[in-house]
This record gives C-alpha cells, structure tokens and sequence, in this order.
C-alpha cells in the first residue's frame, strides 16, 4: 500500500505522550486504613485468598481463550464457570433472569435479613469475539469474578460474623448485544445495593469513560425500474441511503468530541437497475444519556429528510438489541478500590488521565444507572495495544493477564467486603449515587416518545 494512504499516527503519539505526562505526575492512591474493627485483617484474609486461586484463575483464563463463545453461545463457558464456583460448595442457579448462559450463585450471613443487610454483586462477564476470540479479554474479567466471589465468600465464612449477602452473576452477551440489559429486565438487580466488576485495558483506571450506544437499522423502499431506458419511472432507495450518509458526515461537525455515529449501508443488485431497497445499519454514541437521546432524535431526522428526498418511503427500527447506557462511575466505590489496588502495586489512575474520546460501550453502563456501579480497567496489555484487536487476544492469555485477574480478584473481594462490613461506606456509596437518581431505558425512551 501507498504510504500516504496509511492513517496518521501522530494523534495517537501525542495523545500518548500527555497521558504519560499525567501519569508520572498522578499520585498514588493512599492505602486505606481502619475504617472499621477488624478492617486490615479481613483485607488481609482476602489477599492471601485471592493467592491461593492463583492456579484457578490461571486455568480460567486460559481454558475460555482456548474455547471462546460469542454472545448467547457461552454454554460451554457457563458450565465450567458454574463448575468451579458448585466445586467450592455453592449451588448455583442456571439460565437465570431469562437468559438461558446466565448463571447465579449466592453467600448470605445466617442472620441475613433483606431488609436490614446489604448485598453485593460480582458480574463477570465470558463472551468473546467473532474470529479473534478473547480479544476484549472477558477471560480475564471471568477469571477475575469467579476467584473474587470465591475468596470474599472464604473470609466470610472463617471471619467474625459480617451482616449481608454476596451474590455471583455471570452476564453473557456484552459484546454487540446487551445481555445486562435482558437480565435487568428479568430481575436481576432486585434486592441489590451495588454492583461491581473489572475490565482489562492498557493502563490501571478507577474511573474511565463508556459511551452508550443505540443501534438504528433503516430500510429505504423506493421504486425498480432500468437505469437506462425509464429511469423517471424509479425512486431509488440507494440515493436515500447515501444522502443519509453524508448527512451524517456533515453533521459530525457540531457533535460534541465525545460523541460518536459509524454506519453503513447496502442497496441494489446491478447497475442497469434502480435500487428498490437498500439498508444501513448505524451506531449512535454518546458519554451522556440525555446527549444520546438527542442524538439520536438528530440522526433520525436526517434518515427520515433523505427519504423525503429522494422520494422514497423509510422504516425506521431503533435498538434490535436494547441501548447500553454510559457508564456512570460510583466516586466511593472508585476510591475505595483504588486504595485495594495501590496495595497490589498498581496505581488505579483517576478520571480524565486516559481521554474520554478513547471510549468504548459497554451494558454495565445499564447496570450502574440503576444501582451504583464499580467497573474499573486493569492492565493486561501495553498501552498501545488496543482492546478488540488480535494483539490484545495474545495478551489475554499470558502471565500478565493471570496477575491483572489476580489482583482484580483481591480488590473485588475486598471492595465487597467493606460493602457489607462498613456502614459509612455504604453511606458514602448511596449518597454518591442518589446524587443523580435511578435510570432506566424504558424512562429514557418513554421519555423521548419512542416507546
């Protein structure tokens, strides 16, 4: 290929160079201290635990990047998950909340009393990519999961008695799909105070931006005829699909830089004849959940303005599969399992240090508007290695995978043990939260007029 047509890559080194710049400058996150009795021994409990599963996150991480399913496919992935947790004496529910790769399993104090004690969720999620596999690196965040819940549960068990319950949900179907989103509908988060979870990337974050996403498809429906003796007598549905296009293209000038549209499109059979259909299928993308409502009212105008003229007719069918909200990032939550990480020798960078711009979407976003969230990033792979890539499928399978998965298992075992044994944590987390309320897709398209 000609060298001029290679895309630059002098934006992606600067924006390198000043990430470094904030990283040297960025200070590590103190250590946590007593918050409460007993605080730095169960800490400790659980880091020695975590350890101990070192082979068995080991085996997961390897096993599921050997064997990757896609979304709604993870039978296998399930059933050697749900295995490992029934192997350490838990019971768990499969095809749960209408999902039939998802599963549960649960830890609950003796005294547990939903109205009086807290609960905690570890998700973790097992789907990987078409062709490259674990290239998002749900192996790692699987591996993560399971040995997070399975050591959290074992302090418990051996600790002085702490109120509450720990659940375990496997979530299938993040990528391209929203598996979250099915599983909310079927109950998945009733009963629950906080959700929590780790994402492997490039650097350590405690807080980074996920865009939602809405997926828009669009079938144009004009009129056949030869494109050389009686093209009057057509209406070509093409012609709509490209002026949606390039709509989109112009646009794209007074979108904020957070935001995001990617499309593409179909149409026709053969040049002699005018298209009688074509299709396109787009991406609407945006860091907040108000702005991706406005953009999508913007891009659907635009699909419905070309229609009207090129003088065809248009269907218009938004989220095949539900919209996955931004993630909304818990400040306490955040805190706290920075100060677990920078005990592992990693310094969780805060919001802001990575761009928001590199910013993909995720259906914990769904999640962490209805119950405050923790969705962390750990580092798997060099920084310039990016997620959904064939380099980053490598690096989810090496040493380096196994000890992000590790110290991701620490940190969620000890985030969640704070959950349930400090109440001023707690506090801090709901307060955090109820800052901003409770929301829900139906309310965003209810209140948009869509549903």
């Amino acid at each position: 290929m000609d060298e001029r047509n290679n895309p630059s890559t002098a934006y992606l080194e600067a924006m390198e160079e000043g990430v470094a710049k904030r990283v040297a400058s960025a200070a590590p996150p103190e250590k946590q201290g007593e918050d409460y009795p007993g605080q730095d021994k169960l800490w400790g409990a659980a880091a020695a635990r975590a350890e101990a599963l070192r082979e068995k996150a080991a085996y997961i991480v390897a096993d599921l990047h050997a064997h990757p399913e896609t979304a709604f496919e993870e039978h296998r992935s399930m059933a050697v998950l749900a295995g490992i947790v029934e192997e350490h004496g838990f019971s768990t529910r499969r095809g749960v909340y209408g999902v039939e790769t998802a599963f549960e399993a649960s830890w609950q104090s003796a005294d547990f009393d939903p109205e009086r004690h807290p609960t905690v969720a570890i998700l973790a999620e097992y789907d990987a990519l078409p062709q490259i596999g674990h290239a998002c690196g749900h192996n790692v965040i699987a591996a993560a999961g399971v040995t997070g819940f399975l050591a959290v549960t074992a302090v418990l068990d051996a600790a002085p008695p702490v109120s509450g319950r720990i659940l375990f949900q496997g979530t299938p179907a993040e990528e391209g799909h929203s598996g979250k989103e099915y599983m909310i509908r079927g109950g998945s988060l009733e009963g629950l105070d906080a959700a929590v979870m780790i994402h492997g990337f490039g650097y350590d974050i405690g807080a980074h931006a996920w865009v939602g996403r809405r997926i828009l498809r669009v079938r144009y429906r004009g009129v056949a005829a030869h494109a050389s003796s009686q093209p009057f007598m057509g209406r070509n549905a093409l012609d709509a699909a490209s002026l949606a296009y390039q709509g989109i293209g112009l646009m794209r000038q007074q979108m904020p830089p957070s935001d995001r549209v990617h499309a593409i499109m179909s149409g026709g059979d053969r040049p002699s004849i005018i298209p009688s259909e074509a299709d396109m299928t787009i991406y609407v993308r945006s860091l907040g959940t108000r702005t991706l409502m406005d953009l999508s009212a913007r891009v659907e105008d635009i699909v419905r303005g070309a229609a009207l003229m090129a003088g065809v007719e248009v269907d218009v069918d938004w989220d095949e599969h539900p919209m996955t909200l931004p993630v909304r990032n818990n400040a306490a939550l955040v805190d706290r399992w920075s100060a677990t990480q920078a005990r592992r020798g990693r310094t969780a960078l805060p919001a802001g240090t990575v761009p928001d711009t590199v910013a993909a979407s995720t259906d914990f976003g769904n999640v962490s508007h209805l119950v405050p969230g923790l969705h962390p990033m750990v580092k798997v792979s060099p920084t310039d290695v990016a997620l959904h890539t064939e380099d980053f499928a490598r690096w989810a399978a090496t040493p380096q995978a196994v000890d992000a998965a590790v110290d991701s298992a620490a940190g969620l075992a000890q985030v969640a043990l704070d959950f349930l044994a400090d109440p001023n944590f707690r506090r801090a987390v709901r307060e955090d939260f109820d800052r901003e309320g409770p929301v829900s897709v139906s309310d965003l398209i209810a209140e948009k007029g869509e549903g």
